[in-house]
């Protein structure tokens, strides 16, 4: 019996906009494809696992790319614009729905900044349970992410059905016990999730 369903966010809940960033970024700036990447690789850490904060990358940013303050604050704001995304509407009122009958969770690879960006989107008022990479210094596919996220819930690894769009997360997550599914599009992923509540 399915007693939880745990939703990534970017590419699944969110719908990323790659017209934003990175490449039309860098290209405002006059920057070579691939520099934000590269800007950041003298980082101290890993921004997903909460090892540097949102104000480290962008001041990384600034000084690697030889950015003034307007065109870092231009940089971060287009950051965050793709980020965050746009709604997929259609997924996240199934999602909501599951409530009562079922407990709703997000695991997501995230990076600091993301929970108060991402409270635009309101998924804090139809979640029971929200676990940010960037927060408890674990990301998919490592069995510990999806361990800590199945604990938080209080159920069993094979009470869980969870959608991401990276195979590698869907593959850890059957590998710890999860019923995953691949996110190919909303209708697909919710028959296929559907399919696997009903048993």
């Amino acid at each position: 019996m399915i007693k939880a369903v745990v939703l990534d966010i970017g590419g699944v809940l969110e719908v990323i906009d790659d017209s934003v960033f990175p490449g039309p970024a860098e290209r405002r700036l006059g920057l070579a494809d691939g520099a934000l990447t590269r800007g950041l690789a003298a980082l101290p850490g890993d921004a997903v696992l909460g090892e540097v904060s949102e104000e480290e990358v962008r001041a990384e940013w600034q000084r690697t790319l030889g950015l003034d303050d307007a065109q870092a604050d231009a940089l971060m704001a287009d950051f965050w614009r793709w980020y965050v995304g746009t709604l997929d509407r259609p997924l996240v009122d199934w999602f909501a729905a599951q409530r009562p009958e079922r407990l709703t969770g997000i695991l997501s690879n995230s990076g600091p900044g993301a929970r108060e960006a991402e409270r635009v989107h309101g998924f804090e008022d139809v979640t029971d349970e929200i676990v940010y990479s960037h927060e408890v210094g674990l990301a998919k596919p490592d069995p510990a992410a999806y361990e800590l996220t199945t604990r938080r819930l209080g159920v069993e690894p094979r009470e869980v059905v969870f959608l991401d769009d990276v195979e590698a997360n869907v593959a850890a997550a059957r590998a710890f016990g999860w019923h995953a599914v691949l996110h190919v599009d909303t209708p697909t992923s919710i028959e296929a999730m559907e399919r696997i509540i009903r048993g």
